[in-house]
């Protein structure tokens, strides 16, 4: 598939009456995210349209689409999104809260030419969050609307102290859909490329004999990530545990792929 890995899309949506919609939502009926071991803070979501047979109505599933509480308490809701010719199975509201991370990971469920489509409409977007998708930062303010091809490595760093809240609707991949993707629009910003910590230690190691040698050395998974942060950290490279796992998952994934093609 030739499909982008982002594209602002040329839509237009009513934000004040999303915005007073999400306002009328009771702090109780935010729920903990379902992946529990993929982020650190607060990241939870109300579920307005998702599977009937979902384990939690956050939670993906198999059956036809269900309206939820919310949706169906509150038409702005659907009104908000009117001008939207979208076949979609699931609509959520998703918050991160201030100080909170989405540790990298991958949603393989969006993969193939048949996957749903995700679209992220951000309508509380504090500046000082940081999406970052195939390392690229996703510069998306409030208002707009964006396809994220989240079946690629992403991550999500609050350094705000505000939360940000998206609407993200899961759609099926209908030409009409397929043909705003691929066009964008001519005006959307420009990605900025990572340069994390993570990634300076990795080029550091790449470059350093003796400190490769050390951290080839060392067999046991859990002995190699203890010493490969305190390496780090002596060098005034700071990452999470989880950032380190989920590097190394991604280099065990592209070592089976590489002997296996």
């Amino acid at each position: 598939m030739n499909r982008p890995a982002f594209s602002r899309l040329p839509v237009m949506l009513d934000l004040p009456l999303l915005l007073q919609a999400l306002a009328a939502i009771d702090e109780a009926a935010w729920r903990s995210h379902f992946n529990t071991g993929y982020f650190a803070g607060d990241w939870s979501g109300v579920a307005l349209i998702s599977a009937a047979d979902a384990l939690t109505e956050l939670s993906p599933g198999s059956a036809a689409p269900m309206h939820r509480a919310p949706w169906l308490r509150d038409a702005r809701w659907q009104q908000g999104l009117r001008d939207l010719a979208l076949d979609i199975v699931s609509a959520r509201l998703l918050r991160l809260g201030a100080g909170a991370r989405i540790h990298e990971h991958r949603d393989y469920d969006l993969d193939g030419a048949d996957a749903d489509l995700r679209l992220h409409i951000p309508l509380l977007s504090p500046p000082a969050v940081d999406f970052w998708l195939d390392d690229q930062r996703v510069p998306m303010t409030a208002g707009e609307c964006w396809f994220l091809d989240l079946a690629r490595p992403h991550r999500v760093d609050n350094r705000d102290t505000s939360p940000r809240i998206h609407l993200v609707l899961d759609c099926r991949p209908g030409p009409g859909l397929l043909q705003l993707i691929a066009e964008g629009l001519p005006s959307t910003p420009a990605a900025e490329s990572a340069d994390t910590p993570l990634q300076r230690f990795q080029r550091l190691v790449a470059s350093d004999v003796a400190l490769a040698a050390t951290l080839q050395a060392l067999l046991d998974p859990e002995v190699f990530i203890r010493r490969t942060l305190a390496l780090a950290a002596e060098r005034g490279l700071l990452f999470s545990e989880e950032e380190l796992r989920a590097a190394m998952r991604v280099g065990r994934r592209q070592w089976n792929a590489q002997w296996s093609a």
